[in-house]
C-alpha cells in the first residue's frame, strides 16, 4: 500500500502524467471519446488493469467521457500505487 504522499510529491509526479489533476485528495483523469462505446472500452481496460494490480479506482462512465479517480483509502490519500496505476493507464484508449 505505502504511505500517503505529500501534495508537493503528488504534483511533481502529475507533471509527468498528462491529463491528471489533484482534486480533493485524489488524482483524477477525465477523458473524452468519439463514441460512448469507445469510453466503455477504455473503462473496461481500466477495470482489467485494476484487477491485475488489485487496486480499484472510482470509474464514472458518461456520454462519450470517462472519469477515473484514484486514492488509497487505507493510507488516507494518494500513494505511489495510485501514481503507478495512472502511469499504466496512460496508454489505454489512445
Amino acid at each position: 500500500m505505502g504511505a500517503a504522499l505529500t501534495e508537493e510529491q503528488i504534483l511533481a509526479a502529475l507533471s509527468e502524467l498528462p491529463g491528471w489533476t489533484l482534486e480533493g485528495g485524489e488524482i483524477v483523469l477525465e477523458r473524452a471519446f468519439e463514441t460512448y462505446a469507445d469510453g466503455v472500452l477504455f473503462a473496461n481496460g481500466a477495470a482489467a488493469l485494476a484487477e491485475a494490480m488489485d487496486h480499484h479506482p472510482e470509474l464514472a462512465i458518461g456520454y462519450r467521457r470517462v472519469r477515473v479517480a484514484l486514492s488509497t483509502h487505507s493510507a488516507g490519500g494518494v500513494t505511489e500505487l495510485d501514481l503507478e496505476f495512472a502511469r499504466r493507464l496512460g496508454s489505454l484508449g489512445r
